[in-house]
Parts: structure tokens; C-alpha cells; sequence
């Protein structure tokens, strides 16, 4: 609505007849409609704030707050946006403090003053609380009536007050202290006592029978571990009876003082709270976990049903066309590790506390610490598994890696053991092995036959069909040597001073390669000795006089000793 001041005019006579001629209804009829399109407004208006109430009207009722003295609660106050509840809360209890320790003041000065619009709460002369309509209204009382109650809670929690802090009620309770803590010490000490007791009663009772139980169940249980369990059980319920005794002394002796009385009324609340809020927090998370479950249940049986078929294949009973056996496990471990972060990744939403920024901040802080701290092993593991899947070599192979040859004893996801020739551990992650060349001895040796090889150095005077025929004498001699395919020799060099013949020989046995390389230069040896054929050194200054051979009657020169016969088979 508009509203105008009204201003005087003059005019003059004439003009105010020729002004009075006017015809006015135009302008009436213009003001009419005006005021009725405004009426229509001002009706919808007001019946869309009858039929919806204001959004805002519930944002406008601000929390209530306590009111406290020594830990008891007298009644609860609001407040605005610019006085909040708890600091309205605040200044009224700090004012209950000061006047209910100020024991000049009667508990008969206590009185109500109604003004107007608000009601006074007066300890005497000094103001305690102002009670407005808003607080009778969220109490659905007076104000006067609510006020009166405020006066009676007060008047109760300050003649508490004076009560518990008088002189003589706190010697009687200090008192009452000295003796609860004496007979809280007297009920540990016997729990203690008793409970040991209890234990070297069961030493001598039952400890004979749990081991009488173990000889009879053929160690399926163990006896140590059923006697710990017996005896952790007893530890766990004196505890807990302890716990329980300083719980009640600690209630009561924190009742006694009014300075303590506040915490022993939440002391409870302190111990039930937790319990309460994991109680709650696993209610409410039974359905997740119940989905947990199920899904951990179907991804056991799925690995189950994926090592049940990768076994077969590992043992032949399951045949892939172009799978080798020995991919086997280490196909089935990689598909279970896939299927274990897939059934994460769906398990993730429903686990409790995912959705936490704790739980999140935790999250990148082991996964940050994982990639940090394993770039090595997660080389080493796909290296592992390379090396399985390239066949290099598998395990009892005797291999080569850079100047280290030994036996493969594991292959394993991080690193690679071999037995050395002198029966030493060496252990070689895989990465490095990636890396490097391989030498695999076993590989063809078990189809065609590994060759071993050998040179010896002969003077020109010496007919190479001579020393060719010699050197295949000496591999037919050997034990252990393949004679199909037949041992060949080839001549490598003529060089300055003699001409150089290797001779080369099947085995299928690269383990034994060592002593089998003993026993042919042995056989070697004694054949050109046999024959009077010298072996050159690798150089010489000039042609002995004689041979440098060893006589056949000093082949078994002491100490050594000739071997005995070998005696022929039956025929």
C-alpha cells in the first residue's frame, strides 16, 4: 500500500470553477479497477501462505541447550542467530555458579518478576534467567508457568550445590572415599588370590587330562595349545571382573565430590557409548555385510572351480591344444588374482566405513606406500612369470646365467634358486635373469643329447688318423657317454707348434657333465701314453729328445693303486 502526505494548493477562482466542470467518472472508473486488481492480489497472496507454510519456518527454531550446575541438568534454553543456544547456556550457568557459591544470598531471595513481555528470574537483586514467549512456546506452557519451573529447578540445584560442598558432608565423604578404596584394594587382591587359586587347580586336574587327550587323538589337537587357551580364559575373566571393580569404585568415589560428580554421571555414558555406537554401526551394516559374505562365498567356489580345472590341465588330464602343462599354475594364479580384485573392487561400496574420508586418506596412503615401496618386486614378479612363459627353463634343469651354472631348484615369483656344481644356494631375482643370457644344457639333452667338448694340442709328426682315432678310442671308453649318435672329432687349427683336434661326444646327462669330463680326459690321457703320442703344451721352445710321455709300467705309480676288474656279464 501507498501512503501520501497531503499538500495544499491554491488556485485561483476562476480555475477552480473551470476545474469543478471536470467530468471525473473516467479517473473513478480508472481507480475502481485498480483497486480491485490489487484486492485479487493481496487474496491469492494470502491463501498461498495459508495452504503452504514458509520454508523457512522451521530453519528459524534454533537448537535448545542445557543448563547445567555440577553436572545435572535443570532445564534447557534457545537461542537466536545472534545469541546461540549454548552461549545463552553458558552465561545463565556461569551466573547459577556465582550466586549459588555466594551463600549470603537466602534460597528465599529466589523470586520471579512477570514484566510484559518477559518473565525475571532474580536471586535477590541479581538476575539468574529472563524467560521469553518463544521459550513458553517450544514448551507448549506460560510463560509465567515456566518460569515458576525454572525458579523451583534452581532453587533444587543450588541448595545441591551448598549441600555437597559443605565441611562436614565433604570430611564424611572423603571418609567414605579411604574406605571404598580400601575395599576396592581388599577385592582385586582376592580376585588375584582367587583366580590363582583357580589356576593351579587346573594345573593339577584337567593338565593330565588335555594331555591324555593328545596322546589319544594322534596330536590332531594340540595339548600345549588347548592347556593356553584354558589358561587365557581364566586371565581374560579376572580382568575383566577387575575392570568391572574399578568401575564401580571409580563411580562411586567420583559421586562423593561435587567437583567429580559431573564426570561420574557420564562415567556410564563414557563406557556404554563406544559400545553403543559399534553396536548401532554393525546393525547397520548387516546388510553389507550379508552381500560380504555371499560374495565371498561365490568367489571361493569360483577359485575352487578354476584350481580344479587348472590342475587337470597340469596333470594331463585336461588338454589344451597349444598350452603347455607347465603354464598351468602360473595361468591359475594370475586369473585368481584378477578375480580377487574384481570381487574387491565390487566389495569396496559395501565395506564398512568406505565411504569415510579416514578410510579414503588410508586408501592412497598404502597404495602410494605400495607403488613406492614394491617397483622392484612387481618387476621381479612379471619377470617371473615371463620367464615361465618363454620355457627358458623349468625346474632340474642345469643352466648358465651370465658365469653362474648350476641346477634349478624353484622357480619362484620373485626369484629364481640354483644348486651350484659345488652344492652352493644362489639366488637370482628375475629381473635380472630377464636380462641376461641363459644357457640350458637340459633342453635338447634329453632328445638329442648334449655335446660335451674337448681340445688337445698334437705335433705334426703325429698322423691325425692316428689321434682321431685315439680320441674316439678314449669316448668309447667312458662310462656315461651316449655311443649313438657316435662321438666325432673335428680339427680345429693348425697352429704354430701343433695342430689342434676337438673331440665331441654325446650325454644326456648335463648334471654329471663334470665327472663325466674327468673320466674322458683321463681315458685320453692314458691312450696317448698307451700309444706314445705326446701332448704338446700350448707352446715350447724346441722338440724334446724324447717323447714326454708316461711309461705304461708307471700308469700305477704309488700311491696310486689299479682299479679293480669289472667283472663280465653272464653270458
Amino acid at each position: 500500500m501507498f501512503f501520501c502526505e497531503p499538500t495544499h494548493v491554491s488556485f485561483p477562482r476562476s480555475e477552480l470553477h473551470a476545474r469543478s466542470t471536470i467530468d471525473c467518472r473516467p479517473f473513478r472508473l480508472c481507480a475502481l479497477a485498480l483497486l480491485l486488481v490489487v484486492t485479487l492480489l493481496d487474496v491469492s497472496y494470502a491463501a498461498e501462505q495459508r495452504t503452504s507454510p514458509p520454508p523457512t519456518a522451521a530453519a528459524e527454531v534454533s537448537p535448545l541447550a542445557p543448563v547445567t550446575l555440577d553436572g545435572q541438568v535443570l532445564f534447557k534454553v534457545r537461542g537466536v542467530s545472534a545469541f546461540p543456544a549454548e552461549q545463552r547456556a553458558g552465561l545463565i550457568e556461569e551466573r547459577l555458579r556465582e550466586l549459588a557459591s555466594n551463600t549470603s544470598l537466602p534460597l528465599d531471595s529466589l523470586r520471579v518478576e512477570e514484566g510484559t513481555d518477559r518473565s525475571l528470574v532474580k536471586f535477590s537483586d541479581e538476575l539468574v534467567v529472563i524467560v521469553f514467549e518463544a521459550d513458553a512456546e517450544i514448551e507448549g506452557v506460560s510463560r509465567q508457568l515456566l518460569a515458576e519451573v525454572y525458579r523451583n529447578r534452581i532453587r533444587a540445584g543450588v541448595e545441591a550445590y551448598r549441600r555437597d560442598r559443605n565441611p562436614p558432608i565433604l570430611y564424611t565423604h572423603a571418609l567414605y572415599a579411604v574406605g571404598a578404596t580400601a575395599a576396592f584394594s581388599l577385592s582385586v587382591y582376592l580376585v588375584v588370590l582367587t583366580f590363582r587359586r583357580v589356576d593351579r587347580l587346573l594345573g593339577k586336574r584337567f593338565k593330565a587330562k588335555v594331555e591324555g587327550l593328545h596322546l589319544k587323538t594322534f596330536r590332531i589337537v594340540e595339548s600345549e595349545r588347548i592347556w593356553t587357551g584354558i589358561r587365557a580364559s581364566n586371565r581374560l575373566l579376572r580382568t575383566l571382573l577387575i575392570l568391572f571393580l574399578l568401575f564401580v569404585y571409580s563411580q562411586f568415589v567420583l559421586g562423593l565430590f561435587p567437583w567429580t560428580k559431573a564426570l561420574s554421571t557420564r562415567l556410564l555414558w563414557l563406557t556404554l557409548d563406544p559400545l553403543q555406537t559399534m553396536g548401532l554401526a554393525v546393525i547397520e551394516a548387516v546388510p553389507n555385510l550379508i552381500f560380504l559374505l555371499i560374495l565371498a562365498i561365490v568367489i571361493r567356489y569360483t577359485l575352487k572351480l578354476q584350481e580344479m580345472y587348472f590342475t587337470g590341465i597340469q596333470h594331463g588330464t585336461i588338454s589344451l591344444s597349444g598350452f603347455d602343462p607347465d603354464w598351468a599354475m602360473p595361468t591359475f594364479r594370475i586369473l585368481r588374482l584378477v578375480t580377487i580384485v574384481f570381487a574387491l573392487v565390487i566389495a569396496y561400496p559395501y565395506v564398512p566405513g568406505s565411504h569415510s574420508e579416514a578410510f579414503k586418506g588410508v586408501s592412497i596412503l598404502l597404495g602410494v606406500i605400495f607403488s613406492l615401496g614394491s617397483s622392484s618386486s612387481v618387476a621381479n614378479t612379471i619377470a617371473g612369470y615371463s620367464l615361465i612363459y618363454r620355457r627358458a627353463f623349468k625346474v632340474g634343469d642345469r643352466v648358465k646365467i651370465d658365469q653362474l651354472v648350476g641346477d634349478v631348484t624353484a622357480i619362484r615369483l620373485q626369484v629364481t634358486h640354483l644348486r651350484s656344481i659345488k652344492n652352493e644356494e644362489i639366488t637370482i631375482p628375475n629381473s635380472t635373469i630377464l636380462n641376461s643370457s641363459v644357457t640350458n644344457f637340459s633342453s635338447l639333452a634329453r632328445e638329442r643329447g648334449l655335446i660335451l667338448h674337448t681340445t688337445v694340442g698334437i705335433g705334426y709328426d703325429t698322423s691325425w688318423r692316428q689321434v682321431e682315432a685315439m680320441l674316439i678310442e678314449a669316448a668309447r671308453r667312458t662310462d656315461g657317454l651316449l655311443q649313438s649318435p657316435p662321438p666325432f672329432v673335428l680339427l680345429l687349427s693348425l697352429g704354430d707348434f701343433a695342430v689342434n683336434y676337438q673331440l665331441n661326444v654325446y650325454s644326456n646327462q648335463p648334471q654329471e657333465s663334470s665327472r663325466l669330463y674327468a673320466a674322458l680326459h683321463r681315458n685320453i690321457l692314458d691312450l696317448f701314453n698307451e700309444y706314445g703320442v705326446q701332448i704338446m703344451s700350448p707352446a715350447y721352445v724346441g722338440d724334446p729328445a724324447t717323447p714326454k710321455i708316461v711309461q705304461k709300467d708307471q700308469w700305477f705309480a704309488p700311491p696310486a693303486k689299479p682299479a679293480a676288474p669289472t667283472p663280465s656279464p653272464d653270458p
